[in-house]
């Protein structure tokens, strides 16, 4: 019996299935890194394509990364007030670190950190937190909840017939609805205007018509 567990085991051990999240939750944040510095990008960013109930079972753990990195951005804009632009090593960075600024900048960036270090112990991969704390997370600020959806798609996997669907995140491809615009009816167009003239040259076509066709009659 099940008593109280919930989940999807998708045919799979515990190590093996929690192994399988994290590496779709990594893969996910890892189609926004740089296209430009990667030669394997991908085709669309923000997406990727798994069997449905992967994509159900793996769209919480998504968005608590995503829910973490979100809370810890005050802190970071907090601590860049006394963070130090120079290059390691010069002096410039060395007189700020014997200053009181940089005591200031450790305190404050100190939640930052420990939300970094709790997101790499769920997903466990340091890119992918790079690139979730530096690129998403500051796409929901926001956006109290739902950052991704699920579509599902009509073609199965081939092979065993699956379920396939699309894992993607909220406000990155999504749809543009666009109303049409109401015409105006204060300026006529040229066609409008000649209208009467056609009007009247088949109202004065109509009696000939008829003429003929009493001639007919009586000939007859």
């Amino acid at each position: 019996m099940r008593h109280r567990r919930r989940g999807r085991t998708l045919g799979r051990s515990p190590s093996h299935r929690k192994a399988m999240l994290k590496n779709l939750a990594s893969a996910l944040f890892l189609t926004e890194r740089d296209a430009e510095l990667d030669d394997n990008a991908p085709k669309v960013q923000g997406r990727i394509t798994t069997t449905l109930h992967k994509a159900k079972e793996v769209r919480p753990l998504v968005e608590k990364c995503i829910t973490i990195a979100k809370k810890s951005l005050p802190h970071a804009e907090e601590a860049a007030k006394y963070a130090c632009d120079a290059d390691r090593g010069s002096d410039k960075y060395k007189q700020w670190r014997e200053s009181d600024d940089w005591q200031k900048w450790v305190a404050a960036r100190a939640p930052v950190v420990a939300a970094q270090r709790r997101v790499v112990q769920l997903i466990g991969d340091k890119e992918a937190t790079a690139i979730l704390f530096g690129t998403i997370a500051e796409r929901y600020v926001d956006r109290p909840g739902g950052y991704t959806r699920v579509l599902r798609l009509a073609m199965p996997r081939l092979g065993d017939a699956g379920t396939r669907a699309i894992l993607e995140l909220v406000g990155k491809n999504d749809r543009v609805t666009r109303k049409a615009e109401r015409p105006s009816f204060d300026e006529q167009p040229e066609s409008e205007d000649r209208e009467p003239v056609a009007a009247g040259a088949a109202a004065e076509s109509k009696p000939e018509a008829a003429e003929s066709d009493d001639s007919e009659t009586k000939e007859s």
